[in-house]
């Protein structure tokens, strides 16, 4: 297995998350895809974990 480098977050989505998190604005539909999209596209992990 290789091992890669994490992924980074753009300034803007990094602040957008903060935003969202503080509860400083309420996310529109396209702001919670970019988000979405962010945090999956970070993931290293492929598929799900089985159940136990």
């Amino acid at each position: 297995m290789t091992k890669t480098t994490p992924r980074q977050t753009s300034p803007k989505v990094s602040t957008l998350a903060s935003n969202v998190l503080s509860g400083r604005i309420k996310p529109t539909p396209a702001q919670v895809r970019t988000l979405a999209a962010t945090a999956l596209s970070q993931d290293q992990t492929k598929g799900q974990k089985p159940k136990r």
